[in-house]
C-alpha cells in the first residue's frame, strides 16, 4: 500500500470538515424549522423536513467515515465515503435541475397561494401576523388589490410613514383609519399590494438558495476528486529497491580502515 501525501490528506480533511460543519447547520435549521411550524404547514413541509434530515444525517456520517479512512489510510470508509457524496451531488444536481425547469409553476403556485388567502377576512391569524410584518417592510397595502383587500378595517401596518420611498394614497374616509384623521387632512397609507414584492422576493431567496446549493456541490465534487485521488496513491504499491551484495562482500573480503592502537 502506497504512503498518502501529507498535504493531500489535510486538504482532504479541511474539505470534509467544511461538509460536516454546513450538515450540522443543516441539522440544526431543520429542528428549528421543525419547531416553529404549525400543523398545517407541517403537512406542506413533511417531504421536505424528512428530505433535510435525511441528507444532513447521512452526510455528517459520511464524512465522519471519510475522515477516518483518511487519518487511519484505511480503504474501505473511504470508499463509502467517495461513493456516497458521488451519488449525493448526482442527487443535488438533479434536485437544482428541476427547480430550474419548474421555476415558472412554482411562482405561479405561489401567487394562487396568496390569491386564496382572499378575502382578508377570513385569512388565518398566522397569515394576517406575516402580512402585516410584510406591509411594514415592504411598504405596501393588501394582497392583490392594494388597501380594499382589508375592505372597512385596514391596517395600522398600511399607513405611511415619512421614511416611505414607495407611493402613498389617502385612505378612503369610510374606514377604521378615520379616526387617525387630524384637522380634515387625509391619512396616506401605501398604495402598491403587496403580491408583486412577495413575488420578487420568494425568487431571489430561489435564486440564493440554488447559489448556496452549487456551491455544496462543487465542495462535495472536490472531496469525492480528493478521496478517489488518495485512493489510487493507497492502491499503488511502494517500489522497493533490491539489495545487491557484491562478491568481495559474499566472501568476506574486508579491510580495516584504521589500527585502533595508533589512538592509544
Amino acid at each position: 500500500m502506497g504512503k498518502v501525501n501529507v498535504c493531500l490528506k489535510r486538504a482532504f480533511i479541511v474539505v470534509t470538515g467544511l461538509i460536516a460543519i454546513l450538515s450540522a447547520l443543516l441539522l440544526a435549521l431543520t429542528l428549528l424549522s421543525h419547531h416553529h411550524l404549525d400543523e398545517a404547514e407541517m403537512e406542506q413541509m413533511n417531504t421536505g423536513l424528512h428530505v433535510m434530515y435525511a441528507l444532513s444525517i447521512v452526510t455528517l456520517l459520511l464524512t465522519i467515515l471519510g475522515v477516518y479512512g483518511a487519518c487511519k489510510e484505511k480503504q474501505w470508509p473511504l470508499i463509502v465515503f467517495t461513493v456516497g457524496i458521488i451519488l449525493g451531488s448526482l442527487f443535488m444536481i438533479a434536485c437544482v435541475i428541476q427547480v430550474l425547469v419548474v421555476q415558472p409553476k412554482l411562482v405561479i403556485e405561489m401567487k394562487k397561494y396568496y390569491l386564496d388567502m382572499l378575502p382578508l377576512s377570513n385569512a388565518s391569524e398566522s397569515f394576517l401576523d406575516a402580512l402585516v410584518y410584510v406591509q411594514s417592510e415592504l411598504q405596501c397595502c393588501g394582497v392583490d388589490q392594494g388597501y380594499l383587500d382589508w375592505g372597512f378595517n385596514i391596517s395600522l401596518s398600511c399607513l405611511c410613514t415619512e421614511e416611505s420611498t414607495n407611493p402613498c394614497v389617502a385612505a378612503p374616509r369610510n374606514s377604521s383609519l378615520i379616526q387617525f384623521m387630524v384637522s380634515d387632512q387625509p391619512v396616506m397609507i401605501y398604495k402598491e399590494p403587496c403580491l408583486p414584492y412577495l413575488i420578487q422576493d420568494e425568487v431571489i431567496s430561489m435564486k440564493v438558495a440554488l447559489g448556496i446549493t452549487l456551491v455544496v456541490i462543487l465542495l462535495w465534487v472536490l472531496a469525492a476528486a480528493l478521496g478517489v485521488v488518495i485512493l489510487c496513491r493507497m492502491s499503488q504499491k511502494d517500489d522497493t529497491p533490491a539489495v545487491v551484495y557484491s562478491p568481495e562482500a559474499k566472501a568476506g573480503n574486508y579491510t580495516i580502515l584504521t589500527d585502533a592502537a595508533e589512538y592509544t
